[in-house]
């Protein structure tokens, strides 16, 4: 195998090779990219068992063959090479070392059997259709803050992506929650995707899709079946293991008749609560809303540190309801109004039920929130 690239596009693939590949593991092939030429086209591979990627990578090739090499090792190397440098990799087959070259720099890396490398093959992925990447990547960020870490309970440990009937008609939803807050965002449901089952995305897929699509052209293309689900994304297919579990029925903790709203711009909200819970270094610490006619009380209290208070009042809240008093821990309010652009709402019902929010301007992303005693 020997093959000449550029540093830049080689770079960008092992960017992404790298960040699957498993660096810390009981099976040393898996932290190894395999790397192989056949026909004049050099693809790079890597997988960690639960994901593969595979990306094409321009070059220019005068030997086919297959091996495979430290992903960590070659991405730092690679990286460290001068902008513009053309780089060389060879390896004669076998268990010959693979030689790098670019300029006046040389270096060979030990290598591994291509024939231990595992083949993490998709099978039949039955349902098929296309997404634009902007969609996509807006389903994932109004949704993803919303999944949960704790591994016990490992089916909430992704994003849930199935078809739904919503008010306007057929919708794709990405749900995730942790039990605290639950994102529940949709899309108009794409062609191809009307019979495709309700599947659990893993955490580790969702952030490495997400990465991909900074550099996406204007569609992906995603194929699933019950058990795998493949991304196609430009030159890079990524193909994942799904969840085996079954995601809750969500739509039970959603509250319907939640009356009291309260109304308010997203930036002056989210500001009052960094200032006032900035008297407390606890990441649990609650920020209280005291809501009267028109006028929105914050406040937090620490017994090391003392008290914060701040009022919004009319003109920049809207609130025409009974008084109520209900506390929320405030990293988990910003979490959600860092998904609203603009104006943000709130519907209540008591201090101790679940709170609606929802973006003013934007019918298509819905949020819960479990309150605190405060």
């Amino acid at each position: 195998m020997k093959f000449k690239a550029d540093r830049a596009t080689l770079l960008k693939a092992l960017a992404h090779i790298q960040s699957v590949a498993e660096k810390r593991n009981t099976i040393p092939i898996l932290a190894n990219v395999l790397i192989a030429v056949q026909g004049g086209k050099l693809t790079l591979t890597a997988t960690d068992m639960e994901i593969a990627i595979v990306e094409e990578v321009a070059a220019t090739s005068s030997r086919d063959g297959s091996t495979t090499a430290p992903a960590s090792v070659l991405f730092e190397i690679v990286r460290k090479l001068p902008d513009g440098a053309e780089v060389e990799l060879d390896q004669a087959g076998g268990d010959a070392p693979l030689a790098l070259r670019a300029g006046r720099y040389a270096t060979s890396l030990n290598v591994l059997g291509v024939d231990d490398f595992p083949s993490m093959t998709a099978g039949t992925l039955p349902h098929r259709f296309m997404i634009g990447s902007g969609v996509l990547r807006g389903l994932i960020d109004r949704s993803r803050f919303a999944i949960s870490t704790e591994e016990t309970r490992y089916y909430l440990n992704g994003i849930y992506l199935h078809p739904a009937k919503g008010d306007t008609g057929d919708m794709l939803r990405a749900v995730a929650t942790d039990g605290h807050r639950l994102a529940r965002v949709e899309t108009e449901l794409p062609a191809g995707a009307a019979g495709m089952p309700g599947v659990i995305v893993p955490r580790k897929t969702v952030g490495e899709v997400r990465k991909l699509l900074d550099e996406a052209g204007e569609q992906v293309e995603i194929a699933l079946s019950d058990t795998r689900i493949q991304f196609t994304i430009g030159t890079v297919m990524l193909t994942s293991k799904l969840i085996d579990g079954t995601f809750p029925e969500y739509e039970r903790v959603i509250p319907r008749d939640n009356d009291k709203i309260l109304r308010v711009g997203k930036k002056d909200f989210s500001d009052a609560v960094a200032r006032v819970s900035a008297i407390s270094q606890e990441r649990s610490r609650p920020v209280k809303l005291t809501l009267e006619r028109h006028l929105l009380t914050l406040s937090a209290a620490s017994a090391d540190q003392g008290t914060a208070k701040e009022e919004l009042d009319e003109g920049r809240v809207s609130y025409d309801s009974g008084p109520i008093e209900i506390g929320f821990q405030a990293r988990y309010l910003n979490d959600i109004t860092d998904q609203i652009e603009k104006d943000v709402e709130f519907a209540f019902s008591d201090s101790a039920a679940p709170t609606v929010v929802r973006d003013v301007d934007s019918p298509s992303a819905l949020y819960v929130l479990m309150p605190m005693r405060v």
